[in-house]
């Protein structure tokens, strides 16, 4: 793991330590929230040009692993996110719609970090990235309108308004300076001077939104303190719940312990950056939605180290029985 993969939550911290100072001064706090949408927008094209949409069909090579992690991922984790809103967030609203939007986007970067801290079987977890990113592009608005209002109102034209401001925009960018990069140089050029730069970049842009986003909501979050304690229990037992039918689903499918690892960190690890742009882009009037979306990834990465580490511990066994 490079420095920023390793201190993402320390780092995503500090970000929100600045942004809450910063909001202090009223020319921060007036200002900010018109960088929010410009920062996440450069940050999701360097996201959405790393992914090669053309490799779906690698998602279906080993069709077990593909169905089952699309059903806990697109069926199950739906319902199961807004149960727990609804048993642990329903005096807070926006929180829950927060967390359901964390919770129902697959991670497409870091649970591969993840997977190779474990010793899982990394190719088999890219494999199942550009399906991921495809269906949770597609099914978040619809996740939005269906189970979410039934949380908040929500006005579906600003919902396509925010989809097509920070993903559709992003994604025809990416897609236009991959194909520019490829006519005038080749595919290593790109991979060495390009893709090999952006985590960094990704990195400092997501960052540079958090510390806009705190700048400008952190009256709201100075009254709200609690914020981080109220989605604590939540986004444990999703967590731990999780892991648990993972294990389960993984031993009935007799994956071996390297796809077992994989199978378990994809349907795990989460994509905050995707859902907190579409939070910020449709919901400017419910901050609280999109802080929760910042908040949840600082229990998250902990969690998820915690988890390739208990993975590790558990490969012998694996191991053992398919010896």
């Amino acid at each position: 793991m490079n420095f920023t993969e390793k201190y993402q939550s320390l780092i995503v911290l500090t970000s929100v330590f600045i942004g809450v100072t910063l909001g202090q001064i009223s020319f921060f706090q007036l200002y900010a929230e018109h960088l929010i949408i410009p920062f996440l927008m450069i940050m999701l094209t360097g996201v959405f040009i790393q992914i090669p949409l053309s490799d779906i069909k690698n998602s279906f090579t080993k069709i077990h692993f593909t169905v089952a992690s699309l059903c806990i991922n697109f069926i199950w984790t739906p319902l199961f996110a807004w149960a727990l809103g609804y048993v642990f967030l329903r005096e807070t609203p926006p929180l829950w719609i927060g967390f359901m939007m964390l919770m129902v986007t697959p991670c497409t970067d870091w649970y591969l970090v993840f997977t190779g801290i474990s010793k899982g079987n990394v190719a088999l977890g890219t494999s199942i990235l550009p399906l991921n990113f495809i269906l949770q592009l597609t099914l978040l608005p619809l996740y939005l309108l269906i189970l979410g209002g039934s949380v908040i109102t929500i006005d579906p034209i600003s919902l396509l308004y925010g989809v097509f401001l920070v993903l559709i925009i992003p994604i025809i960018s990416s897609n236009l300076l991959r194909r520019l990069a490829l006519r005038f140089k080749n595919d290593a050029w790109l991979k060495e001077k390009i893709l090999s730069k952006i985590g960094l970049n990704q990195m400092i842009f997501l960052n540079l939104a958090i510390i806009a986003m705190f700048a400008s909501q952190s009256t709201i979050l100075l009254d709200h303190p609690k914020i981080m304690l109220i989605l604590l229990v939540p986004v444990l037992i999703f967590f731990a719940a999780n892991f648990v039918i993972g294990q389960l689903v993984s031993r009935y499918l007799k994956f071996k312990y390297e796809d077992a690892a994989a199978f378990n960190l994809t349907t795990l690890a989460r994509n905050s950056p995707i859902a907190l742009a579409i939070a910020v882009a449709s919901f400017p009037d419910q901050p609280m939605i999109a802080l929760a979306l910042i908040i949840g990834p600082l229990i998250e990465l902990p969690v998820l180290t915690a988890v390739s580490q208990v993975l590790l511990r558990m490969r012998g066994r694996y191991i053992r029985a398919y010896s």
